[in-house]
């Protein structure tokens, strides 16, 4: 008898489960669309997918009348569903085409909507769902989602519907993304779909993008233009810098505004579109920025007497390497900036934004790794501009050439050789080179001469005369350390070393070359026995021979 109890009050428990499982499963409703004629096919209406294959393809066949079954009507009076049903379906159908994207591939399959796969981080997974989100729009300043509702009518087998909130913003949304005034022209069999799009799409997609390249095209020369005008100078350089940027702003406005107002295509195009033009605004004015920054560092540079080098003031050469830090740092954050603002803006278009995005993550992803170069790059180029071992004008030694540091960018530092050549090299492999930088403390450089000589050269006289031509020129500075000294010697000539501080390093070179060729004057001219000689020593039988060759033929 107990054991009895117990099994039918186990019964009781699971039913009771099994109809709280029900309630939780799908919404329950006495009727539904009773103002609608025909019979709802519940056969084609047991998944999302199915639900939503089923309404594109009764569209696609322009029953209309058929396709407001699935929309659930409840909110209306029954002879107001008659009347609008089959209105409301092919607004619904517009907003879709124009507006959103649908992938149905992706909508669940089950009856259920279960999300199977519990290993993500979405909190639905492993329960059944009786409401899932199609979409998500924005018009005006408000937004609205479509949904699809799982609906049981008595004992019915349940269905999935258009919820009746989502039927309520249908007239909105398609106000918003609706067919345009300029549609209304359109001939009825260019409005047929061929693929994605229809064939007037095809037709006015290269008409519009030809349009809006002549229209870039005619901003660039008006800028040209304006930039004659001007006056040489900053101005002018920063008009001419800016004419690609402006012309890409001007022609993003003129699309979004055709967009908006003229024309509006189907989803796919509208939203690569829109998704596109964000970037292109973004970054045009990210760039205008960076022009302006530029602009400002060359007229910084050029109230800086021209070509910068290690003979101008430490602190105006400091400046400048700071500026050029700054351009950088600019850059990155103009770059995160950029990137946040697309990522913001994408969360408008969602499925399709989100699957361009995505493609172009997996792209940046793939580019990255290629890139790694380049990243060390920057990150040395950081590294430089901290440590500071080197700034814009320091003189260095780097790989047996003088150069003077023109700029330092991200990726490479541009070098001003000697001789007028630049000499670009990559920021990591200048790093990782050792150079010497003449300018890190001062210009002054202490150069030497030398000159090899007889062993009956007079060494004071000699003195005498390089410390007059080492005082004569302008660039040799503390004459007090002229020094001029033997400092090598063989059993045929001497090595006298001459010292002189000079000013810089490059006007150390030519003071130097210069003292060594008056020195050199001086020795020809008055003591030309001073050159150094080879002196042979011959014995009796080498003058022998020297003599008896004489007589040979």
């Amino acid at each position: 008898m107990a054991l009895a109890a117990l099994v039918l009050s186990g019964l009781c428990l699971a039913e009771q489960g099994s109809s709280s499982s029900g309630e939780d499963g799908w919404y329950e409703i006495s009727a539904l669309n009773t103002g609608l004629d025909k019979r709802i096919d519940r056969t084609s209406l047991r998944t999302p997918r199915e639900t939503m294959r089923h309404f594109m393809r009764l569209i696609e066949s322009g029953d209309y009348d058929g396709a407001a079954h699935i929309l659930n009507l409840s909110d209306l009076p029954p002879g107001e569903q008659r009347a609008r049903g089959g209105e409301l379906a092919r607004q619904l159908a517009e907003v879709f085409r124009r507006g959103k994207w649908l992938n149905i591939s992706t909508l669940s399959a089950r009856p259920d909507a279960m999300i199977e796969d519990v290993s993500g981080k979405d909190p639905q997974a492993g329960k059944m769902r009786r409401d899932i989100q199609l979409a998500s729009l924005e018009a005006g300043n408000d937004a609205y989602d479509i949904r699809l509702g799982r609906y049981r009518v008595n004992d019915d087998e349940p269905i999935w519907l258009i919820t009746p909130e989502s039927v309520s913003s249908i007239p909105a949304l398609y106000d918003q993304y609706g067919p345009s005034r300029f549609e209304a022209y359109i001939p009825e069999p260019l409005k047929q779909s061929f693929g994605l799009l229809r064939i007037w799409e095809w037709i006015a997609i290269p008409l519009v993008l030809l349009a809006i390249a002549l229209i870039g095209k005619g901003v660039h020369l008006v800028m040209s233009v304006i930039t004659r005008w001007l006056p040489s100078g900053s101005p002018s350089i920063f008009f001419t810098q800016i004419q690609s940027p402006v012309a890409l702003i001007v022609m993003a406005l003129v699309t979004q505004t055709l967009l908006d107002f003229v024309v509006s295509f189907s989803a796919v195009v509208a939203t690569t579109l829109r998704v596109t033009l964000t970037i292109v605004m973004a970054w045009s004015v990210g760039v205008i920025a960076l022009r302006l920054i530029d602009t400002f560092m060359l007229h910084m540079t050029r109230r800086m007497a021209g070509e910068i080098d290690d003979s101008k003031p430490q602190d105006e050469r400091k400046l400048l390497t700071t500026l050029y830090a700054l351009r950088r740092v600019i850059i990155l954050i103009m770059v995160i900036l950029v990137t946040i603002y697309v990522l913001g803006q994408v969360r408008l278009f969602e499925t399709l934004g989100m699957s361009i995005l995505a493609s172009a993550s997996v792209l940046a992803v793939l580019v990255g790794i290629a890139g790694q170069a380049v990243l060390s790059n920057i990150l040395s180029s950081f590294q430089l501009s901290l440590a500071k071992p080197l700034r814009i004008g320091d003189l260095v030694m780097f790989e047996n050439q003088w150069c003077y540091v023109e700029g330092i960018f991200y990726t490479y530092i541009l070098l001003r050789v000697w001789n007028e050549r630049r000499l670009i090299v990559p920021v990591t492999y200048f790093a990782s080179r050792p150079f010497e930088n003449l300018s890190a403390k001062s210009t002054m450089e202490y150069r030497t001469l030398e000159l090899t000589l007889h062993l009956n050269a007079d060494v004071v006289c000699l003195r005498e005369r390089f410390l007059e031509y080492a005082k004569a020129e302008e660039n040799v500075i503390e004459h007090h350390k002229l020094i001029c000294s033997v400092t090598a010697q063989n059993a045929s000539a001497q090595t006298i070393t001459c010292f002189l501080m000079t000013v810089d390093p490059l006007s150390g070179w030519a003071a130097e070359a210069s003292i060594r060729e008056k020195l050199m004057a001086f020795i020809r001219d008055h003591h030309p026995d001073w050159w150094p000689r080879q002196v042979v020593v011959l014995s009796e039988q080498d003058i022998a021979l020297g003599g008896n060759a004489g007589e040979r033929p």
